[in-house]
């Protein structure tokens, strides 16, 4: 597939204990020289280009929210400090069409842009996001190349991976009595559950889940999804829901919708349902049941005049220092095998983290990994 690198066969058993910690017990102190020794290289690569003339900040757009402000406290902040570039964070919803429109009217003002998958491989084939040479990113800690240090396709030719992140579904303990739901197919059953449903107003995962709950096996989601049946079969399932669903765009709707009793069930980024459990004491249980596990990409819109500071930052946001900062604040982790095992306990609540990862093992029982193509 242009513009991607190449996706090797998954291997559910390698997948399923990716976030376990590889060389020393979850307690114990990193080792501040094996940090000190990564950083010693990003360090001279950002103050190699600082000048005189350095832009004030550059633009970065983001999901904002919960994620937003991991983001913002454990890189854009630490950043600025480093190299005195200001960071102007926007919130988006995702997709192409906003820099697409800046590439194609040469009028480029968005910088930074944290992807899914599926956009960071279409956008680079477009042409409306910058390649990216992977040697400019930093070594992990040990010293093991940024190549070799980044999980087998979380790179793509115009993308960076920085984040595994997983769409699940969930639902409140005050709104659900009873019986309560485990698996994607009581997503589907408004008989035993009756009541509105959340779902985000696109393709991906709605129609996954639908062929899920209507019996067809994870393995041969994708292979039916690519046939006309198989999408009359997905459409078909869904119009069983249909007059039950809220359509939800910003990734901040679900946890409200939940807590306002607007839905009973809703999908939603594992990070938004996280951060309303652990910060806001909100009585929510997700449902790991057929969650879809993806890689969110951070890129860099093409044209931008402001490239030399947009890679510094990609630098350090992909660093595993860096991404484990993100992994201590909302439950998504490092796609770096060395930023792995920095993500330990959350800074303001104290909670393990690794149960409320997406991919521990605990939670990958029944798990779709997304296909971006």
């Amino acid at each position: 597939m242009a513009g991607s690198v190449k996706r090797p066969a998954r291997d559910p058993t390698k997948a399923a204990i990716m976030y376990e910690i590889p060389s020393r017990q979850k307690d114990e102190p990193v080792n501040n020289s094996l940090k000190a020794a990564g950083f010693t290289f990003l360090i001279t690569l950002l103050i190699a280009g600082c000048g005189t003339d350095r832009p004030r900040s550059i633009t970065l757009a983001s999901w904002g929210g919960s994620y937003g402000h991991a983001v913002n406290e454990g890189v854009n902040i630490p950043f600025t400090d480093i190299t005195g570039t200001g960071i102007d964070v926007l919130d988006y919803n995702g997709g192409l069409a906003q820099i697409r429109a800046q590439v194609q009217i040469r009028n480029i003002h968005w910088d930074v842009v944290d992807l899914e998958m599926a956009d960071a491989i279409r956008g680079c084939d477009e042409g409306i996001l910058e390649p990216i040479d992977v040697s400019l990113l930093p070594p992990g800690p040990d010293g093991t190349p940024a190549i070799d240090d980044f999980v087998d396709g979380t790179i793509t030719k115009c993308g960076i991976g920085n984040v595994y992140y997983s769409t699940v579904y969930a639902y409140s303990e005050e709104t659900v009595s009873g019986m309560k739901p485990t698996t994607i197919a009581d997503f589907f059953d408004l008989e035993t559950f009756p009541g509105r449903r959340g779902m985000r107003r696109v393709p991906q995962v709605n129609l996954e889940w639908a062929l899920i709950a209507d019996g067809v096996p994870f393995h041969q989601v994708y292979a039916t999804l690519d046939t006309p049946e198989g999408k009359d079969r997905a459409f078909k399932k869904l119009e069983t829901i249909k007059d039950a669903v809220v359509w939800w765009e910003a990734g901040a709707q679900p946890p409200q919708m939940l807590a306002d009793g607007e839905v009973i069930m809703s999908t939603s980024f594992n990070g938004r349902i996280f951060n309303a459990q652990i910060l806001e004491n909100q009585p929510f249980v997700i449902v790991w049941d057929g969650q879809m596990l993806d890689v969110g990409q951070i890129g860099i819109v093409a044209g931008t005049p402001r490239l030399k500071e947009a890679l510094e930052y990609i630098a350090y946001a992909t660093s595993a220092e860096a991404l484990s900062q993100i992994g201590r604040r909302i439950s998504y982790s490092p796609v770096r095998e060395s930023g792995m095992s920095l993500v330990t306990t959350h800074v303001v609540a104290g909670v393990d983290m690794e149960p409320h990862l997406p991919a521990s093992p605990a939670n990958m029982q029944r798990v779709l990994y997304y296909d971006a193509s």
